[in-house]
């Protein structure tokens, strides 16, 4: 039960990131830019302040999605390396077999 928790809560993150990343691109280049004026400056801050905080990149993490495991991640096949091990065993990854020379 806590383990789907987890992969939910990391679903609604990347769903949230994804939403919203081009505005919050914007404010965040609009704020930065030490060009335009310190009150518009301001207000694209402001702004940025005001987005919700699983709008922000750093609330993804990388898990698991069969066991919701934050640690050991293989990024290409978005699996843990114990269900990689499983899973490759097993035959069921392509192009994946066990090593032998």
């Amino acid at each position: 039960m806590f383990t789907q928790a987890r992969i939910l809560k990391d679903i609604k993150a990347r769903v949230g990131f994804k939403d919203k990343e081009l505005l919050r691109r914007a404010y965040l280049y609009v704020a930065r830019n030490e060009t335009l004026p310190p009150q518009v400056r301001h207000q694209a801050q402001l702004q940025l302040n005001a987005f919700p905080a699983n709008t922000r990149p750093t609330t993804v993490k990388n898990r698991c999605v069969i066991s919701g495991r934050g640690r050991g991640i293989m990024s290409d096949f978005g699996l843990c390396r114990f269900q990689f091990r499983l899973k490759a065993l097993r035959g069921e990854l392509n192009g994946v077999k066990k090593a032998s020379w």
